[in-house]
């Protein structure tokens, strides 16, 4: 006999995150317990008469609280599903089936429409099933002329897992209102490929990514077997130890780290021959895929090897973010096998342990390099006429990526991008500025970022390999610029499970678009989409996808990315935008906000006020200290939630982040998008490129809020607001 098995469902994660503090701790006592010894005689079962499911017991948490439990009849495999209030717990098990579906093996939970009697003899009855009207309200299924909305054959149904109960629901289908109004009667793993059938997905690409065949007949009595299906996966988890058990308690909303989609978990376990490319918007879960990914590696790496995966991102603030979530799901022995670190950490690392005998700098943070940039402009010619910034402009976009350090080079390089066409004489007249660059820099010591990254690369190339890295997981790949990406591809073998980029165009904030291919990375016939965004509400995510509309956006390989087929599934109110007559009346609005939500029972750091740049952020956050509010600046560690108040961040370092409630303040023309960030440059191309980061920025701090969205601004509105 197999040992004694417990799996929680996410949908007890998500009542765990709803119960009162106070009871969340007794709640907290009894789940320990019963994931020790379930048949602990400690334990007094319930049977509930009129449950959906004979299996179902009620478990007492106190006085008011009790738990939903499957406990089998054969087997050894316990299912925690639900804990509520008394009579909202038994409601629950009275409404809700969970069962194994016959067709994909998988475990499904969903409100259904049959009632188990007493006696044990189920009946139906189509007069408790939702009535279906344009405005989704409840009662008799009802026909009308318009067309069904799906058009699929009773087998596509059943091969997407739908239960044969609700088969006459969904066909009476019309419209996309219709269907959302019956969410809670379907299984999620049905839910999200027929959503996106309505949203227009064709019904081969749905097969592809949510279609799986099970090999024999499916034993709907075992539970054992179902837990290890990838559909079942994405909404149950088997509790493998105390410690583990403790930490998803403990942050109950941050389950999404730990149940992966089926889609999401094909791009994790796999075999990849060359490296992989993931897309997809903000919420889709493309981190954790990496993270997950990550994970998935290390444990396959045989114990006597001393290879490592590197895990690198392109800032300071998520690499520490993500080394704090790799904790929460990796064992101890995983992480010592993963290497976290931000690109630019990496470099100077490596160089640094190879004496590297230059000071890498970067632009407005070494005096010395922009004293020598004075001295360079200098050596402009006036009948070129074109100002200091396409200088500046031509040294990181031409120059720099393309390692240019003679005039000849310059005279053969393509500008491919650059706004100003010049001839060969423009050229002559414009190199004498490089070439004072490059003699002063050398003359000094020092090498910028891009130089220095290319000049890594040359080491890797020149010492043979001898880095231990069995593969490399990207993080935010669109921010990566052509040095990083070379310089990547040298860092290990080309080989099976090499590279795992995961980006999205529409959240580059630092950098213009660079190719994979262009940096010797090829990933035909390797590249995915994660389509549902499970952190906005689809009203979050349109407003975020507007501010980018009519942009066209690329895939990080030189093509062009949709966006059309991207959906969020949880649905809620639009954003709201309110325009101030100042600041303190700005501050004033946000706090009689946040009191409300605070009636409502919301913790304080679940709320995240964003700004652009930081003074506006600390002029309200010394107004809401005033009012007695706690707050919290997220720094450049990540961020405590053991720790009370409101969280304060910039548009930057939100990046990554989540919170139920987020207010994007000081929304003002001037700072969105930031005035001296696109007004000092006279190339179009430029203008273009600085204002779609902005945007961008704009649209990452968007899609942070989970339940709802504030913008409120104090003078003029951002033109992003306006459509402008």
């Amino acid at each position: 006999m197999s040992a004694v098995k417990v799996a929680i469902s996410q949908d007890f994660m998500m009542a765990f995150s709803q119960v009162p503090k106070k009871q969340q701790k007794k709640v907290m006592e009894f789940v320990t317990k019963f994931r020790h010894n379930p048949q602990s005689t400690g334990i007094n079962y319930e049977k509930i008469n009129d449950a959906k499911e004979k299996a179902y017991r009620s478990v007492r948490i106190d006085q008011d609280y009790r738990g939903i439990v499957l406990k089998p009849e054969n087997g050894n495999v316990f299912l925690l599903l639900w804990v509520d209030k008394h009579d909202d717990a038994y409601s629950w098990a009275r409404r809700h089936a969970c069962e194994i579906n016959a067709e994909t093996g998988a475990l499904q939970i969903f409100e259904s429409s049959t009632v188990q009697s007493t006696e044990g003899t189920p009946s139906i009855s189509i007069d408790n099933t939702p009535t279906i009207t344009s405005a989704g309200e409840a009662g008799t299924v009802k026909t009308n002329n318009e067309e069904p909305l799906f058009k699929l054959t009773d087998e596509q149904f059943i091969k997407l897992g739908l239960p044969s109960e609700v088969l006459p629901l969904v066909r009476a289908v019309r419209s996309e209102a219709e269907f959302e109004s019956i969410e809670s009667r379907l299984p999620m793993t049905v839910f999200e490929p027929l959503y996106l059938i309505a949203a227009g997905s064709s019904w081969e690409d749905i097969e592809e990514e949510y279609v799986n065949t099970t090999e024999g007949t499916v034993d709907t009595s075992d539970i054992e077997t179902a837990l290890t299906r990838p559909e079942t996966l994405r909404f149950f988890h088997v509790i493998e130890d105390e410690l583990e058990l403790k930490e998803m308690l403990e942050a109950p909303l941050e389950h999404w780290r730990v149940f992966l989609h089926p889609s999401q978990r094909k791009l994790v376990s796999r075999v990849w021959n060359g490296p992989v490319r993931v897309l997809g918007g903000a919420g889709t879960g493309k981190t954790v895929v990496a993270m997950h990914r990550a994970k998935w590696l290390a444990q396959n790496i045989p114990k006597a090897s001393k290879q490592r995966i590197l895990f690198t991102t392109f800032t300071a603030n998520l690499a520490i973010d993500i080394q704090h979530n790799l904790r929460k799901i990796c064992s101890s022995e995983e992480l010592a096998r993963i290497e976290v670190k931000h690109i630019d950490k990496w470099v100077s690392d490596y160089l640094k342990g190879r004496s590297y005998p230059h000071t890498i700098v970067y632009a407005n943070s070494n005096k010395r390099y922009d004293e020598i940039w004075t001295q360079a402009l200098q050596l402009t010619d006036p009948t070129v006429g074109l100002p200091d910034s396409f200088y500046k402009e031509e040294w990181d976009r031409i120059i720099l990526p393309n390692r240019v350090s003679e005039k000849m080079e310059y005279f053969k390089v393509s500008r491919k991008g650059r706004g100003v066409a010049l001839n060969r004489k423009q050229r002559s007249l414009i190199w004498p500025v490089f070439e004072e660059l490059r003699t002063s820099m050398h003359q000094n010591g020092l090498r910028t970022f891009e130089d220095a990254t290319l000049d890594a690369a040359d080491s890797v190339i020149n010492t043979g390999h001898h880095l231990n890295y069995s593969s490399i997981v990207i993080d935010e790949g669109q921010d990566m610029g052509p040095e990083a990406l070379t310089l990547i591809r040298q860092l290990v073998p080309e080989q099976a499970n090499d590279l795992f980029i995961v980006g999205d165009g529409h959240q580059r904030i630092y950098r213009r678009k660079t190719a994979m291919s262009a940096c010797g990375i090829k990933i035909v016939g390797r590249s995915r989409k994660l389509k549902i965004n499970y952190r906005t509400t689809e009203q979050t995510r349109k407003f975020a996808m507007s501010i980018l509309e009519n942009i066209s956006i690329d895939d990080l390989d030189g093509n062009l990315d949709s966006s059309h087929d991207y959906r969020s599934l949880t649905q809620g109110e639009s954003p709201n935008i309110q325009q101030y007559n100042s600041i303190e009346a700005e501050a004033e609005g946000t706090i009689n906000e946040i009191k409300m939500l605070k009636k409502l029972g919301v913790e304080l750091k679940d709320i995240c006020i964003v700004a652009r740049i930081n003074r506006p952020l600390d002029q309200i956050s010394s107004i809401i200290k005033a009012e007695g509010i706690e707050t919290h600046k997220i720094d450049r560690k990540n961020d405590n939630v053991n720790i009370d108040g409101i969280r304060l961040a910039t548009m930057h370092r939100v990046k990554g982040l989540e919170f139920r409630y987020v207010f994007i303040v000081s929304a003002n023309d001037g700072l969105i998008p930031l005035h001296y960030a696109t007004s000092d440059t006279e190339d179009p191309v430029e203008a273009r490129q600085r204002d779609l980061n902005e945007r961008a920025l704009l649209h990452v701090a968007c899609t942070r809020a989970i339940k709802h969205l504030f913008i409120s601004s104090s003078g003029t509105v951002s033109p992003y607001l306006t459509g402008s």
